[in-house]
């Protein structure tokens, strides 16, 4: 079985991950909305009982399993053809069922950039172990850049286990040695941290926060130093073009704190996939042999 499907062209491996993908990235909508609640209702839990608080009297919060799918505003439950990633959106035409409320367009757009990018992972490496744990780590980075984007938060209970799982790939090794992972992790990390302790000392703001620190080190992990470089440019590039964009347009002043954490993501997964050329273009420009 598994050497039919290895057996199987590239343009149709690539689309069996993208209807994958497709799929998953439904999954990652109730990610992105409802584990940030989750975790604000825990913190704030644990608040009340170290300041020896009542107990909280509100309804528990949801978790990712429970309740079942539903219109925020009616509540009525989503049936099966309607949660068909992209087509029941299509189908719907961007509203309830029940009660026409528009639905976000960014719910099938999520499960859309999902999908392609799951596509053009399974198309670069195949079939093989980087294909698999390749998509796992893009669909954490599209996750964990949509809840930073709306809650400017990189939640640990996602970073740090994907940061060990990426250490434990290099035993194999998938994308790189144990060496290359571990001093990945430790450079990622103190890149920006050293950023955010200069950038303190000089204005007395935070620059940035801890997330984008541990972000870095999980992709140094996975990918291994050499790639940190091209990283930590080309987020820096994105996310210096979004600020001044903002800015000049005068939808955001200088004092707006924009998340990081996509710009990152973005440039993790773009070094994944094209990191070899990158480097090899660079260096071949600086007239280095890679």
């Amino acid at each position: 079985m598994l050497d039919t499907i290895a057996a199987l062209p590239s343009s149709w491996l690539s689309s069996i991950g993208g209807i994958f993908g497709l799929l998953v990235g439904s999954f990652l909508n109730v990610v992105i909305f409802r584990y940030p609640v989750m975790m604000k209702h825990q913190w704030t839990e644990q608040s009340r009982d170290w300041l020896e608080l009542e107990p909280l009297t509100d309804p528990q919060p949801p978790t990712l399993s429970k309740p079942a799918s539903h219109c925020g505003q009616c509540k009525a439950p989503i049936r099966a053809w309607q949660n068909i990633p992209l087509i029941s959106w299509l189908m719907l035409r961007g509203k309830c069922a029940s009660c026409k409320t528009t639905i976000s367009i960014r719910y099938p757009l999520v499960e859309l950039l999902t999908g392609i990018l799951s596509a053009i992972v399974v198309y670069k490496f195949g079939f093989s172990l980087q294909s698999g744990f390749g998509l796992i780590l893009t669909w954490v980075l599209v996750a964990l850049s949509f809840i930073d984007f709306d809650h400017k938060l990189l939640p640990d209970d996602i970073v740090i286990p994907t940061l060990w799982l990426g250490l434990s790939l290099s035993l194999l090794p998938v994308f790189t040695s144990p060496n290359s992972a571990i001093l990945g992790a430790i450079i990622g990390y103190l890149v920006f941290w050293v950023v955010f302790q200069l950038f303190l000392r000089l204005t007395g703001k935070e620059g940035m926060g801890y997330g984008d620190f541990k972000l870095m080190a999980l992709l140094g992990a996975w990918l291994g130093w050499p790639y940190l470089p091209q990283i930590i440019l080309i987020s820096t590039i994105l996310g210096s073009i979004v600020g001044i964009t903002l800015m000049v347009s005068k939808k955001a002043s200088r004092e707006l704190a924009i998340p990081f954490g996509p710009y990152i993501a973005l440039a993790g997964w773009l070094a994944m996939i094209y990191g070899d050329e990158i480097n090899r273009a660079y260096l071949s420009y600086m007239n280095i042999q890679y």
